[in-house]
């Protein structure tokens, strides 16, 4: 089997074995990864394996983004090493360096959620009784860990320009110009970005949120314009910190979308970020703590210091 098919066995069996809870060598991923792909994906697709294919480095991803949706932050420290292996392939070939864009910039959270396995333990076996998942971190021990996870990293290369002219178009949407570093987290300032579901640019806009904030996203796909992805984020940004009045909820609505945020602060009767934390997506989970530590590392801020939007 050739590189990609390889790295497709090694994705897919991580995935699969961080379902069940299960630890393993390179080798059960591999052959438990090309079981899965066996039961799952047609025998034509499995022959050109072999053929790096834009399409099929969107499905693998679409798989990891799912586990990014799960419940459990702890379960994606086991994609670590797949995700990693994955980045290398999908960075050597032009097609598929969007996906790999995205990539990149998820790795921290591959990277802290496998601290967070260490410093977790996960529940003893009970005989008869299914494998239980770890706890997830508290909101606490999530903000200390990204703090610790960036406050030595340097500035990323070449990012410069791009907040020199970003933060005048947050300032002029009223908008606290220490959010535009929202781009390192979403995208590592890197504006042709894709995920596997479709967010685009420096800010990751999905196309319907794109098209609701006045930006076209068919043949002319203005979400990799640095300066219309900017004032679009802006403006979706005041948008949602109306709805909220808080910055910490801002940004999980932002990640995870107003309305699944409002129904499950309704469904648990949650007022701040921490008390709706433990029922929110991994990702989402993480993404507000890695925010802060970010703009902790970048500006000296917390969350809590920066100022409401400006009429």
């Amino acid at each position: 089997m050739k590189s990609l098919g390889l790295l497709v066995c090694l994705l897919a069996g991580s995935l699969v074995l961080a379902a069940q809870e299960q630890s393993s060598t390179l080798d059960e991923l591999i052959d438990n990864g090309r079981q899965w792909l066996e039961e799952n994906i047609d025998e034509s697709v499995l022959h050109s394996l072999g053929d790096v294919d834009e399409e099929k480095a969107r499905r693998l991803l679409a798989d990891l983004q799912k586990r990014f949706q799960g419940d459990y932050v702890v379960d994606l420290g086991t994609l670590k090493i797949s995700a990693t292996a994955l980045l290398t392939l999908l960075e050597a070939h032009e097609e598929t360096v969007p996906y790999a864009e995205w990539l990149r910039a998820q790795l921290d959270y591959l990277d802290v959620a496998d601290q967070f396995r260490l410093i977790i333990p996960a529940p003893k076996p009970e005989p008869g009784k299914p494998l239980r998942h770890a706890p997830n971190p508290t909101p606490e021990l999530e903000r200390k860990i990204w703090r610790k996870q960036l406050e030595k990293r340097p500035m990323p290369k070449g990012i410069e320009p791009y907040v020199t002219r970003l933060k005048p178009i947050f300032g002029a949407a009223g908008m606290p110009t220490e959010l535009v570093w929202l781009a390192e987290v979403e995208s590592g300032f890197r504006p042709r970005a894709r995920s596997p579901v479709g967010a685009v640019g420096l800010f990751q806009l999905m196309p319907p949120t794109a098209r609701s904030l006045g930006l076209s996203v068919g043949a002319e796909d203005q979400r990799l314009d640095p300066d219309k992805s900017g004032a679009a984020a802006a403006r979706y940004l005041r948008y949602l910190y109306a709805k909220f009045k808080d910055w910490p909820l801002t940004l999980a609505a932002y990640n995870l979308g107003e309305g699944r945020l409002r129904a499950l602060m309704e469904r648990h009767q949650a007022r701040t970020f921490d008390q709706v934390s433990p029922f929110l997506p991994a990702e989402t989970q993480m993404y507000v703590p890695r925010i802060e530590a970010t703009l902790l590392r970048r500006e000296g801020l917390s969350l809590g210091q920066l100022p409401a939007p400006q009429a």
